[in-house]
């Protein structure tokens, strides 16, 4: 092999390995901003597909309904903290937030929580979304809800106890 071949093989096989390299760290800084879509059911028990389940600590969205009864607002009347319960027909999570909610937001309501997993699958949210009266679902929430939310909170709270 002459030099100046060589000297080209070298030249491809550090460009190869700069891009690699750029690309591992694209990847691993945006890995840190995406928010992955559960639902309490994943969140207990791992998404069906991958069995994967979610890290304390990771940001994540969380789509269900309201249990009705679980609303506990903060006794302070300035203090805008208030915890609830999300279920779908698999299992029950602890929400906590502070802030306003949104108007359409109450029990027995559809939301997606977009939070940080703490201990014991309880979410400490961000944000706070309620479905609202248009007939446009994205399609991946709209599966999750005919899957999961079969049955009344009533049903799915006598077979918790």
């Amino acid at each position: 092999m002459n030099i100046r071949r060589r000297n080209r093989l070298w030249l491809i096989c550090s460009i190869l390995i700069g891009v690699g390299l750029t690309l591992a760290l694209i990847l691993y800084a945006l890995r840190s901003s995406i928010d992955l879509f559960y639902t309490p059911g994943e969140i207990i028990y791992g998404k069906r597909e991958t069995q994967q389940m979610p890290e304390v600590g990771q940001r994540l969205r969380v789509g269900g309904m309201v249990m009705p009864g679980s609303v506990v607002r903060d006794a302070d009347p300035k203090s805008l903290k208030i915890t609830f319960t999300v279920y779908d027909a698999e299992a029950e999570i602890d929400v906590s937030y502070e802030g306003i909610l949104p108007d359409l937001f109450k029990e027995g309501q559809g939301v997606v929580v977009q939070g940080e997993l703490q201990e014991n699958n309880h979410v400490l949210a961000k944000e706070v979304l309620a479905k609202h009266d248009e007939n446009y679902t994205p399609p991946e929430v709209e599966k999750a809800m005919q899957e999961n939310h079969r049955r009344p909170a009533a049903a799915y709270k006598e077979n918790a106890s």
